[in-house]
């Protein structure tokens, strides 16, 4: 199996970007993972909140396949325990799905077109984060379903 996270906007802080690689490194003995990042919609502060989620829902779409099982990184979404991330992982592998896609959105979330293509939302939490800070949480918890599955110590229950 794949996984890819697609995000809007590059991270810019150096303890961000460093606690990531940490995680992808840690994550490449147990799944093919990816961060795709498309750029920042440029002169987005002439656009309406409608117009920019209209384009970054264009960009978006063009990183998806057909075959793709997308999951949206939104508020509303499905909450998990870790124990029960890590589950669906597994139940998804099972399954023989190819590739996961979870996307972050933009600043004003996502596209009425973006909801309609997605298999799933799923939350991270009920507050609020900045898309930065989304993209680090992911990824630990990404590396620790893993190391769930494989019954390692990083997990603590």
């Amino acid at each position: 199996m794949k996984i890819t996270l697609l995000c809007i906007g590059k991270t810019d802080d150096k303890y961000l970007i460093e606690g990531i690689d940490k995680y992808i490194k840690r994550l490449k003995f147990y799944v093919n993972f990816t961060i795709t990042v498309i750029p920042d919609i440029k002169n987005s502060k002439s656009l309406s909140e409608e117009q920019q989620k209209d384009k970054e829902a264009g960009l978006i779409l063009k990183q998806l396949q057909p075959q793709d099982m997308v999951i949206l990184l939104d508020e509303f979404g499905k909450e998990f325990r870790s124990l029960d991330f890590s589950a669906y992982l597994e139940k998804m592998m099972v399954n023989s799905v190819q590739h996961m896609v979870f996307i972050i959105g933009g600043p004003y979330g996502f596209d009425q077109k973006i909801y309609d293509r997605a298999n799933s939302k799923m939350s991270l939490s009920k507050m609020t984060f900045s898309h930065q800070m989304i993209r680090l949480f992911f990824t630990e918890q990404l590396y620790r379903a893993f190391s769930i599955m494989k019954g390692e110590p990083y997990h603590h229950e």
